[in-house]
């Protein structure tokens, strides 16, 4: 079992998890709570996010054998998982995936094929464009919305600004991350926006990406009628964002993985906390 964690890096779950509470105790102000759709919710989003991640690994198998960042310390690669097995995991996460939307209600069950093809889809994208990174991110922007429409069963402006910031923030922190790459990508003739612009102009763009998301967290608060502990939240997370494009210079790598895993971990944690405080202290 640990070895298929380690596959899809199951502690990043954390990135997006807590907009997926946030989207639910949002839905819940104007209609029941049910244990049963709460964890139908964290098993939608453990389910795909588990079949997403191990389908990247299994399409991007070769090209990571080519990376010397990623040829040891990637399961397939290093022979820990094997092809054949990454597949099935992915083909039955999915089955899960859509069978536990069905439990839901009629609209979720419907969307989730559409679910699907954006987050499995995503890992073909570096093959043809470098909106690759917004790719990714719209797929993590699900977790907000879908997990409104679990409870809800229609769609609402606050949640979607919440999708919003979560699709910016994702892109933005993806494209830091794939500044390790830039030269592996180009000989290989990958897309990416770091080999689109360069290093320099990448972290721009980056920096536009991240201010889009503290302006959708920011309507989305006032929209929402949202109280002292959503905007503790957001001028905690707002600061976090900050201070990991602090930490990454073009000419200066060394702290990517910082700013990537620990930073955004800890941003997404503290806002959900504070946010979700909120709701239900109201």
């Amino acid at each position: 079992m640990n070895k298929y964690l380690s596959l899809i890096k199951f502690s990043h779950t954390i990135f997006a998890m807590p907009f997926a509470f946030i989207g639910f105790f949002l839905a819940t102000k104007m209609n029941e709570f049910e244990w049963a759709t709460l964890i139908y919710v964290i098993l939608c989003m453990v389910f795909a996010r588990s079949a997403a991640m191990a389908f990247n690994r299994y399409i991007d198998r070769d090209i990571d054998t080519k990376n010397e960042r990623t040829a040891k310390v990637r399961e397939i690669p290093n022979g820990t998982i094997t092809p054949k097995n990454a597949l099935f995991f992915v083909i039955l996460n999915s089955f899960l995936f859509v069978t536990t939307t069905y439990f839901i209600n009629t609209l979720c069950f419907a969307l989730s094929p559409i679910a699907l093809l954006v987050i499995l889809g995503y890992s073909y994208t570096k093959r043809f464009t470098a909106l690759c990174h917004l790719v990714l991110g719209l797929g993590l922007a699900l977790a907000p919305i879908g997990a409104y429409l679990a409870v809800s069963g229609e769609f609402a402006i606050v949640p979607l600004l919440f999708s919003a910031a979560v699709l910016f923030w994702v892109s933005g922190f993806d494209i830091m991350y794939a500044l390790q790459d830039e030269e592996f990508d180009k000989e290989h003739k990958l897309h990416s926006i770091p080999v689109l612009l360069g290093k320099k102009n990448a972290l721009n763009l980056s920096n536009l990406l991240h201010f889009l998301t503290f302006s959708a967290l920011s309507i989305a608060g006032s929209l929402g009628g949202f109280s002292l502990y959503y905007w503790i939240g957001f001028w905690s997370f707002s600061g976090l964002l900050i201070y990991q494009h602090t930490l990454v210079k073009h000419n200066d790598l060394s702290k990517v993985n910082l700013a990537f895993f620990t930073t955004n971990g800890i941003a997404s944690l503290i806002f959900g906390a504070f946010v979700i405080a909120d709701l239900l202290l109201k």
